[in-house]
């Protein structure tokens, strides 16, 4: 009898660690929380907008980061992104104007011009850009947008303290441009043509207009992005192989 009585306790206890065991299993296989970021956008908080030293997404003037890849039909692109010294003024804030121009082939296919500040808090803000698609004849300029310029707003292209989970708008203009991002990790180690790096950042990006592609993004520190990955939608990938100029800073 006493055998059966000492059962009856054990049984209990039994059932409690497996509940237990089931919900921390549980738990640790659910996604990340999202952590939606509403950073107030406000003229006053950029003194010096174009020192743009953001660890992740440092904009020096005469650096050239030059990127290849191929699209899903299998053809060779490459990019090259130019940080130039040359500015535009964007809702009385200074802004860094950056060319970036994107070829299929070897051939010119869309020439960007994109427009960053940095605010007092270290995030750098996406101003705007003025694209020309050279394969569309029809809306050449389609996806190009000014902040403050019907509607559209400002957004954040780096934030000056991710944190796995935040997520934040990188731009808007409404039918034109609503990209967001996600940070998904601050501890990736990553190889590209260019080199090797621990501790990269990745994001996920993604926007309302195009709800059936996703892309991962990799920024290394003091570096910038190194490599970017459609993981939705297609299989298009860009990796870091060359930086030439003043910006050619890399750590490894």
């Amino acid at each position: 009898m006493e055998t059966q009585s000492n059962n009856k306790k054990v049984l209990p206890l039994v059932s409690t660690l497996v509940v237990t065991l089931l919900m921390m299993i549980i738990l640790t296989s659910m996604p990340l929380p999202v952590q939606a970021l509403a950073i107030t956008f406000n003229k006053s908080n950029f003194h010096d907008p174009l020192k743009i030293d953001n660890k992740y997404f440092p904009l020096k003037p005469g650096t050239i980061m030059i990127y290849n890849g191929t699209d899903e039909d299998g053809k060779s692109m490459s990019d090259i992104f130019t940080v130039t010294n040359d500015t535009k003024e964007i809702q009385g804030i200074i802004t860094r104007v950056v060319n970036d121009s994107a070829f299929v082939e070897g051939d010119l296919v869309e020439p960007t011009a994109d427009w960053f500040a940095q605010d007092d808090n270290g995030n750098v803000w996406y101003m705007g850009e003025f694209t020309t698609d050279l394969t569309n004849k029809k809306n050449p300029h389609e996806g190009s947008w000014e902040a403050g310029v019907k509607g559209a707003r400002a957004g954040i292209i780096m934030l000056a303290e991710p944190k796995v989970g935040d997520t934040y708008e990188q731009e808007f203009a409404k039918g034109e441009a609503e990209d967001k991002g996600t940070v998904l990790s601050l501890n990736e180690n990553v190889s590209v043509p260019y080199g090797s790096f621990s501790n990269v950042l990745k994001t996920k990006d993604f926007s309302n207009l195009e709800p059936d592609i996703v892309e991962n993004k990799y920024y290394a520190q003091n570096i910038g992005e190194i490599k970017e990955l459609i993981v939705k939608g297609g299989s298009e990938e860009m990796t870091l192989i060359q930086i030439n100029g003043t910006g050619d800073n890399n750590t490894g």
